[in-house]
């Protein structure tokens, strides 16, 4: 069971500049319930009360019993792009924008013998065949070492939860009908079809 899902904002640097926001000097985290994961499968469903839903693809790291990380998979952290821009006009938090049901499709999990091994690993999205973010891990501002110390310094991270370590560049909105492929080189590779 996923309770909690501890994911970072602006960890590259051209995703920040893309939405113009300027980098952060510490990590920037913010909160996904747990119960809006949706684990290896098929079909990524729309809410039907927005229709600007963008993709952004991470790295997602899991903590096991003894908090410690020994397995990774990719997630979507799907984002309400022009909710989130009110809430944050206005000064209020984005969790309607980040935390609403199906918001966090993930792949299925893959061991890992140490943080280290994925350090300088490449990753990208494609919908219908056309790649819109790639990056590799070696492009975060705050590597995944710190990130792993930052969240359980100062949050309640519990067994089961996952650590979304920031998206790339290129995210974009997704529409019903859209292919979506996920793949971290080397490791997992998943499709999911939008409706």
């Amino acid at each position: 069971m996923i309770r909690n899902i501890w994911a970072v904002g602006r960890n590259y640097s051209e995703h920040a500049k893309e939405l113009g926001n300027d980098i952060p000097a510490e990590p920037m985290i913010f909160l996904k319930a747990g119960s809006c994961a949706t684990l290896a499968e098929k079909e990524i469903r729309l809410p039907e009360w927005t229709e600007d839903i963008h993709h952004e693809l991470e790295l997602a790291l899991k903590f096991d019993p003894q908090l410690q990380v020994s397995e990774a998979c990719l997630a979507l952290d799907l984002t309400a792009r022009s909710v989130q821009n009110m809430l944050k006009a206005k000064g209020h938090p984005w969790t309607l924008a980040k935390s609403f049901q199906g918001a966090c499709p993930i792949t299925s999990f893959f061991p890992i013998e140490n943080v280290q091994s994925l350090e300088t690993i490449e990753f990208s999205l494609k919908v219908n065949g056309q790649i819109r973010q790639k990056a590799s891990t070696s492009q975060m501002i705050f590597g995944l070492e710190k990130l792993i110390h930052f969240v359980k310094k100062h949050f309640p991270v519990v067994p089961g939860d996952l650590l979304l370590t920031g998206t790339p560049a290129g995210v974009a909105a997704l529409h019903r009908g859209d292919l979506v492929e996920a793949e971290l080189h080397g490791k997992i590779k998943h499709t999911w079809t939008v409706r």
